[in-house]
């Protein structure tokens, strides 16, 4: 039997991690997508002779570097039967990418949105594929506007990066609706507050409240437990269009089932991701 394929954003550290290594132990191949080379390599190395591997380079916060990612793993796969965006960030200070779009938005969100909706034949050529998105309790503290996501007035460590997690639900859901026809599912997590090394480059409050809840924080595999959950159960075989926090599906906010609201950023998003399309034939 051909093992599965699964494609993991973030892999080299955190619950990313521990993800792509337990998706090894249990019979997957996998496509390892990340920025740093080195790390990647290095993880190649852990895993050893488990599972076949490749190391797909990408910086999430350029459309570009996206663009040639999903060309890449097109060129050397016919079918994915996993994807898992797991790769997030936290900044400290407002900034900007190179495609004029608030970084922790650019990456949290729209990286993975062009990632995921250029890999949808693939994974409908997969056996049951799965989506699953790491998303954050941290949805719950949105101010979500779809007017201030790519330039935001004002910058807040805590609400734009809560924007950007709720927006990871939101696309969650809507993918759900629209791929359900191709046997496609896609679901959403809490991971919990983990002690890894995420977010240790903020300041100001939220540094604080990092710090304070250190004690509390969930180790790296507990953190990546729901991932687990939600990429292998079989009982999660035909669920799609939820939330789940430890391992349980849980009702998300209220803006977090709003269609509407789902409906206007996958729009938003596709005029972002436009220029980085294939031409069609």
């Amino acid at each position: 039997m051909q093992k599965p394929i699964a494609l993991i954003t973030g892999p080299t550290s955190g619950i990313g991690k521990v993800t792509a290594l337990e998706l090894a132990k249990r019979g997957f191949n996998l496509i390892l997508l990340a920025r740093n080379a080195k790390k990647a390599d290095e993880l190649q190395m852990e895993i050893g002779d488990q599972a076949e591997t490749s190391f797909v380079e990408c910086d999430l916060s350029s459309l570009e570097s996206v663009k040639r990612a999903v060309e890449q793993v097109k060129s050397n796969y016919s079918r994915l039967d996993l994807l898992v965006n797991n790769a997030g960030l936290m900044m400290s200070h407002g900034e900007m990418t190179q495609d004029g779009i608030e970084t922790t938005f650019a990456v949290n969100h729209v990286g993975h949105f062009l990632l995921t909706t250029e890999l949808i034949d693939l994974l409908a050529a997969g056996k049951d594929a799965r989506i699953v998105h790491v998303s954050s309790g941290a949805h719950q503290m949105a101010k979500f506007r779809t007017d201030q996501l790519v330039h935001p007035e004002k910058f807040s460590t805590i609400t734009t990066y809560a924007n950007s997690k709720l927006a990871n639900i939101l696309f969650s859901n809507e993918l759900a609706e629209r791929l359900q026809a191709k046997g496609i599912t896609s679901n959403a997590l809490h991971p919990g507050f983990v002690a890894s090394s995420f977010a240790s480059n903020t300041s100001g409050l939220a540094n604080i409240i990092m710090f304070l809840a250190k004690p509390f924080a969930k180790s790296v595999q507990e953190g990546a437990r729901t991932s687990l959950y939600l990429a292998t159960s079989p009982e999660l075989l035909t669920v799609t269009g939820k939330y789940f926090d430890d391992a349980k599906p849980k009702t998300p906010s209220k803006e977090a089932q709003s269609e509407v609201l789902a409906t206007k950023l996958w729009e938003l998003s596709e005029e972002l991701v436009k220029d980085y399309r294939p031409a069609k034939a």
